[in-house]
């Protein structure tokens, strides 16, 4: 018999962007934007979709370099454009699910365009406490997002 737990935890990141909240949405909404800065780790290969609407899967899958597989697979719960995004999603690493998570993702006039607000309640499973990692991890894309937005903002 396998010992199961749920450690639960939750965080908050605030980003100050530069760019209108209609832009930084975007940037979540749109699959090619997202598919950019979300990618974290160039040694691995990705496929990556994204069904952007209530009810929607976003769905990412890495493999890594000896054949490892990490699922992220995510169901959009409420979207209001430009203000607001709720999603559900969990984290597996070959067939094991390792978390699961609720997060809020709230936009809205600010600083130096936009005050993001990211949200994440997470259940760790059966032993794998990741927190560090995920905060880390989450800022990694976050400071990725902003280069984008910035060089978004050059292009214009």
């Amino acid at each position: 018999m396998t010992d199961r737990s749920a450690a639960h935890t939750s965080f908050a990141i605030v980003r100050d962007l530069p760019a209108p909240p209609a832009a930084v949405f975007r940037a979540w909404s749109d699959p090619v934007a997202k598919q950019r800065w979300t990618a974290c780790h160039p040694s691995m290969t990705r496929e990556h979709s994204l069904d952007f609407r209530p009810g929607g899967v976003e769905l990412n899958r890495m493999t890594g370099p000896d054949g490892a597989v990490f699922v992220v697979e995510a169901r959009f719960i409420e979207i209001l454009a430009d203000q607001r995004i709720i999603y559900a999603y969990d984290y597996r690493v070959g067939d094991r699910r390792t978390s699961a998570s609720l997060v809020t993702v709230e936009f809205a006039p600010g600083g130096r365009g936009t005050r993001m607000v990211f949200t994440e309640q997470v259940a760790f499973l059966d032993g794998c406490d990741e927190r560090d990692e995920r905060l880390e991890g989450t800022n990694e894309g976050f400071d990725r997002l902003e280069l984008d937005l910035q060089a978004e903002l050059t292009r214009q």
